[in-house]
């Protein structure tokens, strides 16, 4: 079978063995995956995690079944999480699940952006296996982990009816927290120096585009502001913006060794909260899957490219440009 790989800032394509499916195995046949930050930072970054796989957000049909699993059967359409957690040791019980030292651990095998890919009992036992209704294609379903990402950091502001806003870097992710924060409620402010994916989140439902070049007369006393790039600058930029009291969530990936210098006592006599938010867990991928399959959102509106496979390092390169792009989904 045929996946992809990292190999010297680009991607390949590599024939590689059909894993073996043990008894407490699932074997899925991958239909979609979304490409991620992430993803791009480990083929063109320093990315500062250990895993170099590329592909996290799978949906595709279980072609083979381990004779001990029962809840699933052959051409179940499945959506799989890469990472679960355990759900029994101290960080679960404070809800930091992705802090879990088994999190990272627990994965699809040989990666997402493969034909095929193995899901050990682990990932299926813990909830890391969906089953889709029909009404729910895989595209979407391949939405469902980096949606429950961005719900776990909308989740850490506690947003309020008319709360402002804003997201600081709208690709795909800072969409999608422009899309949850209008349907919790909020004012959304999509702030970018990205003309086209400014007038994406304009004709997408933000009440307001701003170039980031800009935004530091435009924009202020926000109750809360996504920082939805690793950038340096876009951090900066959120202190500056977000009200006393407010809170600045860290949600793009920086490179490994990112460093900036910060103004301690600007953030300690206003008050103003830093929050990161790494990845999801089980429970915001039940409610990712949840707002996806009752439509509460249209999170099809965002994917704009698709690419087969064995195009992934095309795929790579127009999502890392990103000049015309939002979600560019692999299929097969």
């Amino acid at each position: 079978m045929k996946a992809a790989f990292v190999d010297d800032n680009r991607v390949s394509i590599r024939d590689v063995p059909d894993p073996a499916v043990g008894k407490r195995d699932l074997l899925v046949k991958m239909r979609a995956c979304g490409i991620c930050g992430s993803d791009l930072e480990k083929v063109y970054g320093n990315y500062g995690v250990v895993s170099s796989r590329l592909g996290h957000e799978p949906s595709g049909e279980v072609v083979a079944v381990g004779s001990d699993i029962k809840d699933f059967k052959v051409g179940d359409r499945v959506f799989v999480h890469h990472h679960v957690p355990c759900y029994e040791c101290h960080y679960c019980k404070h809800g930091d699940h992705t802090m879990c030292k088994y999190y990272q651990k627990s994965n699809i095998e040989p990666c997402g952006l493969s034909e095929l890919f193995l899901v050990r009992e682990w990932n299926i036992v813990r909830g890391g296996v969906i089953k889709l209704p029909d009404h729910v294609s895989f595209e979407e379903a391949a939405m469902i982990e980096p949606l429950a990402c961005c719900i776990r950091a909308i989740d850490k502001i506690g947003i309020i009816k008319d709360d402002k806003v804003a997201v600081i870097g709208v690709g795909p992710a800072g969409m999608m927290q422009i899309m949850l924060a209008k349907l919790y409620g909020a004012e959304t402010f999509a702030i970018d120096i990205n003309e086209f994916r400014l007038k994406f989140a304009r004709e997408n439902g933000a009440d307001h585009a701003i170039n980031a070049n800009e935004a530091r007369d435009i924009v202020n006393n926000m109750d809360a502001v996504i920082v939805s790039t690793g950038h340096p600058s876009a951090f900066k930029l959120a202190l500056e913006i977000v009200r006393s009291g407010g809170k600045v969530i860290l949600f793009g990936v920086p490179a490994k060794d990112t460093r900036i210098d910060l103004d301690l006592n600007q953030i300690f006599t206003n008050e103003i909260k830093i929050i990161p938010s790494l990845a999801a867990s089980e429970i915001e991928t039940r409610k990712a899957f949840e707002i996806i399959s009752k439509r509460q959102i249209d999170i099809s509106r965002i994917i704009t490219h698709r690419f087969k496979l064995e195009d992934s390092d095309k795929a790579f390169a127009i999502a890392h440009q990103g000049k015309d792009a939002m979600k560019i989904v692999i299929t097969n």
